[in-house]
């Protein structure tokens, strides 16, 4: 790396704030302003990955807002570097986002998301008019009208906020295919809403047509998008996604949700090694190739949570090594999530059983496990939660499809009540 950009990394680094808050204008402006001045003095995309190397592996660690820049530099440089006709369309889900989506002067959880992610795109793509790029809002049923905030927001901002919002309660009702079998939208759990913005962004077929599903929030600065698009239109992928669990990855999360991240993952790896190359499958920044995103979304058993699952699933089996892992940066935004209460991990493990019986040939082993998950209830759940084995706590997750050195039998001793 260059003395220039060892330097400046420095005067940013001395600069920056203790913490990131991705919900803060000013961290934001500070983030794509470290990031375009990285990227003015490096002398080529290999120097910016040197750089990110070189971060995680200082001995006294680099402000987060640092690492953050670092990921968009590279983002944006790989985006300079498509030289064909592309399209980015972004798809998130939105029930009971009514307070996150408003400004922050107008809510104590406010991060004016939808404009946010607008201007973030906006970053990323300045001076590149041969990429097109617009943003799709769906309303999973929200009571509280977030859909409806949506629209409002749309029409103060006008024709410059490149974003749609749609409705699953409306695409149920006029019976639009990709929405089979829901009958209402209580029937959803973001997935059924995640499904129909593919579907619907798929149907255009504009060169170099990349879909991306992200959360909601602002946890994932969209500034990273080019590191998902690259692989797809440069190298082939039919699909890239971000992940909280590489060795460059910059994850910050929240209480226990960490390690009750490690069981689901090494209970589901039991039964999908079709996926062993995978470990972060819920992260909420994933993106396709147009033509595979309406293909995977046709037909899918899963309208809740374990959606992710089952489209990785999909698009692996159509044809094998064809998904990319990107390290990314992600910054847990949990004042308002919608999720955190649900806690969704046991019916996601069960929904991923049927994944198991549906797609693949049975085994031994998985069976075990899947009639494990299968007798679990919430309690039970609960229990195993609280009493998870070190094997599991204290290991590395990229490690667990090799073997399973804690087994069925393991976890039904701390479990004496459980059913099944």
């Amino acid at each position: 790396m260059s003395r220039s950009l060892t330097a400046l990394v420095r005067d940013l680094s001395s600069q920056a704030p203790e913490g990131l808050d991705l919900t803060n204008g000013l961290h934001l402006e500070m983030a794509t302003g470290a990031a375009d001045a990285l990227l003015d003095a490096a002398a080529s995309h290999d120097e910016l990955k040197i750089l990110e190397r070189q971060l995680f592996e200082a001995d006294q660690a680099a402000p987060l807002l640092i690492h953050l820049a670092a990921k968009l530099a590279g983002s944006k440089s790989l985006v300079t570097r498509l030289r064909d006709p592309a399209h980015l369309s972004v798809i998130f889900a939105m029930y009971k986002e009514h307070n996150r989506i408003l400004e922050p002067e107008a809510h104590p959880h406010g991060e004016d998301f939808l404009r946010r992610k607008a201007a973030q795109l906006e970053w990323l793509f300045e001076g590149t008019e041969h990429i097109d790029w617009r943003i799709f809002a769906v309303d999973d049923g929200c009571p509280e009208g977030s859909g409806q905030i949506a629209q409002q927001i749309l029409q103060q901002s006008g024709p410059e906020l490149r974003a749609e919002v749609l409705f699953l309660e409306e695409a149920i009702r006029q019976e639009v295919p990709v929405t089979r079998p829901l009958e209402q939208t209580s029937d959803s759990q973001k997935g059924g809403s995640i499904q129909l913005g593919m579907w619907h962004a798929a149907q255009r077929n504009d060169p170099g047509h990349v879909v991306l599903f992200t959360d909601a929030d602002l946890s994932t600065h969209l500034g990273q998008a080019g590191l998902l698009m690259y692989p797809i239109l440069a190298e082939g992928a039919d699909a890239a996604i971000g992940s909280r669990r590489e060795t460059t990855s910059v994850a910050i999360k929240k209480g226990k949700r960490d390690v009750r991240g490690k069981l689901f993952i090494y209970l589901w790896k039991r039964l999908l090694p079709a996926l062993d190359r995978v470990v972060d499958t819920q992260c909420g920044f994933k993106a396709f190739r147009a033509d595979v995103a309406r293909t995977i979304v046709v037909d899918a058993l899963e309208k809740k949570f374990a959606f992710d699952i089952e489209l990785l699933l999909r698009t692996e089996l159509a044809r094998p090594g064809s998904i990319v892992k990107v390290p990314i940066a992600w910054i847990d935004s949990e004042a308002a999530s919608t999720t955190t209460d649900l806690e969704p991990y046991l019916p996601m493990l069960q929904s991923i059983v049927g994944f198991y019986r549906h797609y693949l040939t049975a085994n031994p082993e998985s069976d075990t496990f899947a009639a494990f998950i299968e007798g679990l209830d919430e309690e039970s759940w609960h229990r195993l939660v609280d009493s998870i084995p070190a094997e599991i706590a204290e290991a590395d997750p990229a490690q667990f499809g090799d073997h399973a050195p804690v087994t069925v039998a393991d976890l039904r001793s701390v479990l004496p009540e459980a059913r099944g």
